[in-house]
């Protein structure tokens, strides 16, 4: 029962901060698009760990940073907008998975692949010889 709770706690969240991550004007997080992936929090709802998506030219030490920075105005901002006795600490953790999904679609692409030239058919139907 806990655990389908905590799952829809982590959805709540997601919703939540991917609103309030709109409103952020800090300079570190402009020109990069964020997209949460997914939340993970714990049972007694103290931590959540945000795992994150960026595209575009971001520097990930200094967007680490950022997110650090206004990790207080975001958990203050989830806290009124979600109904919980504990808003929990948030821990961002960039994931590259699918920037680099992108970067392998990109190089097979490039891949001067030519397809198999068609093997020439047989003159004679098989289906004749059988009687």
């Amino acid at each position: 029962m806990a655990s389908n709770r905590t799952a829809r706690i982590n959805e709540e969240i997601m919703k939540c901060l991917a609103e309030i991550l709109r409103e952020v004007k800090d300079p570190r997080l402009s020109g990069v698009m964020l997209s949460i992936l997914r939340c993970v929090t714990t049972t007694d709802l103290r931590w959540c760990k945000v795992f994150l998506s960026a595209m575009g030219d971001y520097d990930p030490k200094e967007l680490k940073r950022g997110l650090k920075s206004v990790s207080g105005f975001l958990r203050r901002e989830l806290a009124h907008r979600l109904t919980l006795r504990y808003t929990p600490e948030l821990v961002f953790v960039l994931d590259d998975s699918i920037a680099y999904g992108a970067h392998i679609s990109q190089l097979i692409n490039q891949l001067d692949i030519r397809p198999a030239e068609d093997e020439p058919e047989d003159e004679g139907n098989e289906d004749e010889d059988i009687i």
